[in-house]
């Protein structure tokens, strides 16, 4: 099965966050609530490297892909 690059995520637990999901590599979770990012892969200290500079367009992608699906319930 193969997976949109992000999907939204929702838990009655947590009724103030908003949970982005990115399911492409590096994959993570975003609470857009707060910022918090969960990092679902194990990086090598090579990798950590690449993954600061790539991490804060991948954040960004996030936050537009959210706007993005907010706006679409919004018309």
């Amino acid at each position: 099965m193969e997976f949109p690059k992000f999907l939204l995520g929702d838990n009655t637990d947590y009724p103030d966050a908003i949970f982005v999901i990115h399911t492409h590599y590096p994959r993570f979770i975003i609470n857009l609530e707060d910022d918090e990012v969960e990092w679902l892969e194990e990086f090598s200290k090579e990798d950590e490297k690449e993954l600061e500079s790539e991490a804060e367009n991948l954040i960004e992608a996030a936050t537009a892909f959210y706007d993005r699906e907010v706006s679409r319930y919004e018309d």
